[in-house]
């Protein structure tokens, strides 16, 4: 119980201890190892001496809509890559060595995977099956000796000794995400997804079986070293809340000093539109779903940093580029239903009263439209045992506190639509990403809060008789509107219909109000925002 232990630990002395909050800037900078190609959506794990372990993902960019060529067999990664970053130098070898169920599983792409100790986890994951003659998702659980399999491959050794399988329909999972805490492992969200991708839905040709697990499943590996299975089985199962794929979980430390797991946005809900609610997960399986806090800037997978402020009480969790449905735009936040590219690093924040905000960095981008597919690697200095950065121990200079590779780089905002292959690729490029404390201060972050979420207008000002309002609304439901005394007097309410998502234009009469000076306020949602008007 090593981690509970620490936050335990953590809890007590923020308590009697409390300092101001630190603040702190992200910086980044790139470069490339030679004989390392651009890889997307793989799974990766790390060797005692901080060598990483690559395999798995595509070496192509973003998916085709045609069936026919979409997730080709040709574009699957066939490698296991061992890097070394600080010497800039990889290693490879061909997983087709390894029996024919293990090298299917590992060339496949949105595996769920998570480390423990010097061992990576790989479960499930779709592409094309040889066996199976189809695209499937694969029923299997994969255990990799990570320091043996590093070794083998870069003194040329045999590798099939370091991995061990067993099958199993409830890992039979894409597009979640795999988390451990102490001993038990949680597979969260995803989907099985059996057949050749198709845009016009499953009962058109070639046609295709989706089912989202809607679950968060949780269960502990029986392993002597040589046999492997699964005991201690629970699920829990939520279609609404949990029916979501492709998205960002990341450990965290709760207000109370528990660990856990946070699970960010994702896709899709029943209106075909990314999350953008947040659920928490505690180590007894239970969750509770946040509908008081929208993340609005990020929502699908990419590279993420979770961030624990020890002193203040204060968990960060960093999310730098890939997919988001809102961007912020001259200090307004703007939606693109196409849900694009972005360029966005941003950071959600959970105060030490549970409350939760979100913040734009605004003074650092990703340098192109990077991020989705990528990961982030962490070193290991700086970090409690569940892989939070510890802010606190970290020097006021720049300090490298680890890397982003890979993913999705896209030659424009939007190519879903107009995507022949040649609009995106599997990216090489590696960044380092430091923590920079004696910049804090320096640089703005811009905030999202109600103003640029509703962007609230209202004229004429003063008014007579009609004044005209002017919102956006975020989601398809009700408006409440209400007209207040300065102080706090609701004189006027309205139920505003919303028809639309989007801006909204109407118009109430205030000719009955007494001249004087009244509080407009607007409800969408979890925001408010308000505004004031004369009465003449």
């Amino acid at each position: 119980m090593k981690i509970y232990l620490l936050v335990v630990q953590i809890f007590i002395h923020a308590f009697l201890f409390g300092q101001s909050e630190e603040q702190f800037v992200i910086q980044i900078d790139s470069f490339s190892i030679p004989n390392l190609p651009g890889l997307q959506s793989y799974s990766w794990g790390k060797t005692s001496d901080e060598k990483w372990v690559l395999l798995g993902g595509r070496v192509d960019g973003l998916h085709q809509r045609q069936p026919f060529a979409s997730f080709l067999d040709s574009d699957n990664n066939n490698f296991v890559y061992v890097v070394d970053p600080i010497n800039e130098m990889v290693w490879s070898q061909n997983l087709s060595v390894l029996p024919i169920s293990i090298f299917e599983q590992l060339r496949s792409t949105n595996q769920n995977f998570t480390q423990k100790d010097h061992q990576l986890i790989v479960i499930g994951g779709y592409g094309f099956s040889p066996t199976a003659n189809d695209h499937i998702t694969f029923p299997n659980l994969t255990l990799i000796d990570l320091d043996g399999l590093a070794n083998a491959v870069i003194n040329n050794q045999s590798i099939v000794s370091f991995f061990r399988q067993i099958t199993d329909s409830r890992m039979k999972v894409t597009g979640g995400q795999l988390g451990i805490m102490d001993q038990t492992f949680f597979l969260v969200g995803g989907q099985l997804f059996d057949g050749r991708y198709n845009p016009m839905g499953p009962n058109n040709g070639p046609g295709f079986v989706q089912q989202y697990t809607n679950d968060i499943r949780s269960f502990e590996i029986d392993d002597d070293g040589v046999n492997v299975s699964i005991m201690n089985y629970q699920a829990v199962h939520d279609t609404v809340n949990l029916h979501r794929r492709d998205y960002n979980m990341a450990p965290q430390i709760f207000p109370n000093g528990s660990a856990g797991f946070t699970v960010f946005s994702g896709v899709f809900n029943y209106n075909n539109m990314p999350y953008l609610n947040s659920v928490d997960i505690n180590s007894n399986l239970t969750y509770l779903v946040n509908n008081t806090f929208n993340q609005f800037l990020s929502q699908y997978q990419s590279p993420k940093l979770p961030i624990y402020d020890t002193n203040a009480h204060v968990m960060h969790t960093l999310f730098f580029g890939g997919i988001s449905q809102y961007q912020m735009v001259n200090g307004n936040l703007v939606e693109d239903v196409n849900v694009p590219f972005v360029k966005t690093i941003s950071k959600v924040t959970r105060n030490s009263n549970g409350t939760m905000s979100e913040v734009d960095l605004g003074y650092i981008q990703m340098p192109a439209l990077l991020g989705a597919g990528a990961e982030f690697i962490p070193i290991d200095n700086y970090y409690y045992s569940n892989e939070v950065l510890n802010l606190n121990a970290i020097p006021n200079n720049q300090t490298l506190i680890g890397y982003i590779f890979g993913g999705i780089e896209s030659s424009a905002n939007n190519i879903f639509f107009n995507n022949d292959g040649s609009q995106s690729n599997a990216s090489s490029k590696i960044f380092r990403v430091y923590i920079n404390k004696s910049l804090a201060g320096t640089v703005e972050e811009t905030p999202i809060y109600a103003g640029n979420v509703i962007r609230l207008k209202t004229f004429p000002n003063p008014v007579k008789k009609k004044i005209n309002l002017e919102f956006y609304t975020l989601l398809k439901e009700n408006v409440s509107i209400e007209i207040m005394t300065q102080e706090g007097k609701i004189v006027h309410c309205l139920n505003y219909k919303v028809e639309e998502t989007g801006f909204q234009k109407t118009k109430i009469n205030v000719e009955e109000l007494s001249d004087g000076m009244y509080i407009l306020r607007v409800h969408s949602g979890t925001y408010v925002d308000q505004c004031q008007f004369i009465k003449e």
